[in-house]
């Protein structure tokens, strides 16, 4: 594997779009971007996902400026309203009893960002998502075994949260898990980073 450009940040400390970015076979750092998460008034999910994957990329990037910086957030979005992590049980209890039977919009937005070159790349991945007409026992059993309270909508599709749901729309595979690789390609390649030049 040959050296690469510059330095590579995943402005993130999300342990699944590490090990989602360890895909690529990168070498990468990553590094927290302390953004402040809060909704703003009547924000879209999209509008949300959006700015806060490109607030986290540049917020890394001003203290990396050499570095190509790669951020992403994930708002699940119910009938225009954003849905974030549950964080407690009885949270998550209200989560999946409001999404049951009903379509979800994973909105997984993404940015690369280089302060050195004023290069900056967005895009986003909607993943639809159907769940199943979930009983209440379905949810209890399902959050005690897998206790998903720092996934936005309170399931892991790469878990045992697959078991809640009918069907998965999305032309970007890893969107739902929460960076979608396919898009984080596109733009590492459109900022100076070929995945596979890089390869030896």
């Amino acid at each position: 594997m040959t050296a690469l450009p510059r330095p590579l940040i995943l402005g993130s400390t999300s342990r699944y779009r590490r090990e989602l970015l360890e895909r690529l076979r990168l070498p990468f750092e990553t590094a927290a971007p302390e953004v402040d998460e809060t909704p703003r008034p009547g924000e879209s999910p999209e509008a949300l996902a959006r700015r806060l994957a490109l607030a986290k990329a540049q917020a890394v990037a001003a203290r990396f400026p050499q570095a190509l910086v790669i951020g992403s957030d994930q708002v699940a979005d119910l009938d225009g309203q954003p849905i974030g992590k549950p964080g407690t049980h009885e949270r998550a209890i209200q989560q999946l009893r409001a999404m049951r039977g009903r379509t979800v919009v994973f909105q997984t937005a993404l940015a690369v960002v280089c302060a050195a070159t004023g290069f900056v790349g967005e895009d986003l991945a909607a993943v639809r998502v159907r769940f199943r007409d979930l009983s209440d026992a379905d949810i209890e059993r399902y959050l005690r075994a897998e206790q998903p309270y720092d996934c936005a909508g309170s399931a892991k599709a790469e878990g045992l949260g697959i078991a809640l749901l009918e069907a998965i729309e999305s032309d970007d595979p890893t969107a739902l898990i929460g960076l979608p690789l396919i898009r984080t390609a596109a733009l590492l390649r459109q900022g100076g980073l070929d995945v596979l030049g890089q390869l030896a």
